[in-house]
């Protein structure tokens, strides 16, 4: 297929695609399926080779929050049984990140529900943070805490934080359905503050929440602009008591070919299969292997994941393996870049990597905003995948509880 030679040669250059390419992934056929993956396999393998990074995610605080992100089961209003508890202490953070860096983990994601922390909470996390490196000292740690205000980046980033999180979920043009009580802008702008204060920034997406494929290439090209070094894809959990419970978009096709896309046009930024791949593409995981080089290990922020083991045996029976603490996980020229403050080698086309940062254009996994989405165009969606309502496990485990955790 000429789109997907073109595609491939783009990728390898770090030159980026057209929106009318990044279009036509997303219309291919079920029978191109498997020749789309073998395509954006070959970029993953050049930047990435075989190598999938573990990642682990710790729930600060759960529920309780005052905003009215629609697709979350923290949000103002929600009716989903889920645990509900304030500020983890850190030595009780730091137990249940060691679990997940025993299972493989690189990084620990700590999460809090809110709409942006104030300066006692980024008082609380420093002391986390601190305490995770001194148990566990090569392990990197990523903030997740919602919108930050002037200052709080860079003590985080003193602090010991390596990197900040806050996606930007769907496009400018459908955000304003998706959420009320913050903009598109307020995301960008946090964002941008993680990336000033020198913390490598975390920005990913939710898709099947009605979105048409134009808000899917939209919100992937302006995180190409914005430039992250990791992109989390996430994929709607459609929690019951939410807005959003109905919404059973997704195939496991469709998720493949919405990763095969974010890997041509982000080729050497960290791709991160995150919330809901149980859910939405469940026997074929393995192949999105082919696609992303990241990983969530176990469950998610209040949903169940399936076992850490049954993780990484998947990784295994597929041929991959688990990155080690010692491996550099991003491309010398990203790496390089973040080190020195730039977003990009010296060298490079303007092109080069996720996209040219300075164009003004951010939860770690599956956290941000929805209300009512806005109505698909004609022809751009897919058809609705079987409402699996069975694959939603609300965490009874792990943060917050007197269980073990699932790692």
């Amino acid at each position: 297929m000429d789109l997907l030679n073109t595609l491939v040669d783009k990728g390898l250059r770090r030159e980026l695609p057209t929106r009318e390419e990044a279009l036509a992934v997303l219309a291919t056929s079920d029978d191109d399926l498997l020749d789309v993956v073998a395509a954006a396999g070959k970029v993953r393998r050049q930047w990435f080779g075989r190598r999938v990074k573990l990642n682990y995610l710790v729930n600060l605080k759960s529920g309780l929050c005052p905003e009215d992100c629609s697709y979350c089961s923290q949000r103002l209003g929600s009716q989903a049984g889920i645990l509900k508890y304030t500020w983890l202490k850190p030595d009780e953070a730091s137990r249940a990140a060691a679990a997940g860096v025993a299972g493989g983990a690189k990084r620990v994601c700590l999460v809090a529900s809110g709409r942006g922390p104030t300066d006692r909470d980024v008082d609380r996390v420093t002391k986390t943070i601190e305490a995770i490196k001194e148990r566990h000292e090569g392990v990197e740690v990523c903030a997740c805490l919602g919108l930050l205000s002037d200052g709080q980046a860079d003590r985080l980033r003193s602090a010991g934080a390596d990197a900040y999180n806050h996606n930007l979920n769907t496009s400018e043009e459908t955000y304003g359905a998706i959420t009320t009580t913050h903009t598109y802008a307020d995301r960008v702008e946090t964002v941008q503050r993680a990336q000033a204060a020198g913390l490598s920034a975390c920005s990913g997406l939710i898709a099947g929440m009605g979105e048409s494929d134009k808000d899917l290439v939209d919100v992937v090209f302006a995180l190409r602009d914005l430039d992250p070094d990791s992109v989390p894809v996430n994929f709607l959990i459609p929690f019951e008591g939410t807005p959003l419970a109905k919404e059973w978009n997704l195939t496991p096709q469709r998720c493949l070919r919405i990763l095969a896309m974010v890997r041509f046009v982000c080729p050497d930024v960290e791709v991160r299969l995150a919330g809901g791949r149980e859910v939405h593409l469940r026997s074929m995981q393995p192949l999105a292997l082919h696609l992303v080089n990241s990983v969530f290990l176990g469950d998610y922020l209040t949903s169940e994941g399936q076992a850490g083991q049954a993780d990484l045996d998947m990784i295994a029976d597929a041929g991959f393996e688990v990155e080690g603490q010692g491996t550099t996980t991003l491309p010398r020229h990203r790496t390089d870049a973040l080190a020195g403050g730039g977003c990009g080698s010296q060298d490079a086309p303007e092109t080069a990597g996720c996209g040219a940062h300075g164009a003004s254009g951010g939860g770690c996994g599956p956290c941000g905003d929805h209300g009512e989405p806005a109505p698909a165009e004609a022809g751009e969606s897919a058809p609705a995948g079987a409402a699996r309502t069975d694959l939603v496990a609300v965490r009874r485990r792990g943060a917050g509880t007197d269980l073990a955790p699932n790692a």
